[in-house]
C-alpha cells in the first residue's frame, strides 16, 4: 500500500500519457485551457444560447447567469470554466452586481467555500476586463 494520493497518482500517470501523446502538453494549464476560448460576440450567445433558437425562452445573459451559479454549487472546482463564463455573461450584457449576486445565492446551495473561491475567479476576471 502506498501514501500517494490516489488522486495526485491519477493526475500524473494523465499528464505522463499526455505528454507521450503531445510532447507540447508537457506545459498545459488550465488557465491554456481557458485561453483556448474566446470571448463570443454577444450576438453569437444570443443567437445559439438566448431568444434566438427559442424567442420565448431565456436570454443568454439569464443562461450564463443560471450556467455561473451551477458551476458555484458544484465548489467552483472548473476554475476555467467559471472564468470562460464570467467572461461570456459580461458579454451578453451582465453587470458586476449581476455576477455578484449570482454567486452569492449560490453560497446558499453550495456554501460558502464554494462562493468565497467563484467570488475570486469572477473578480480576477472582470479586473481584467477593466483593465482592457
Amino acid at each position: 500500500m502506498t501514501d500517494q494520493n490516489p488522486f495526485e497518482a491519477m493526475m500524473k500517470m494523465s499528464q505522463d500519457w499526455l505528454k507521450q501523446v503531445n510532447p507540447a502538453m508537457e506545459s498545459f494549464t488550465p488557465k491554456g485551457f481557458e485561453n483556448m476560448f474566446p470571448t463570443m460576440p454577444k450576438d453569437v450567445m444570443e443567437t445559439f444560447m438566448g431568444k434566438g433558437m427559442n424567442p420565448e425562452g431565456l436570454d443568454a445573459k439569464t443562461r450564463l447567469l443560471l450556467t455561473l451559479m451551477g458551476l458555484t454549487i458544484m465548489g467552483a472546482q472548473a476554475e476555467a470554466q467559471v472564468r470562460l463564463t464570467v467572461r461570456h455573461a459580461v458579454e451578453a450584457g451582465a453587470t458586476k452586481q449581476e455576477i455578484a449576486e449570482t454567486i452569492a445565492q449560490a453560497a446558499m446551495f453550495g456554501g460558502v467555500p464554494a462562493m468565497t473561491k467563484a467570488m475570486e475567479l469572477a473578480t480576477d476576471v472582470l479586473d481584467q476586463e477593466s483593465d482592457a
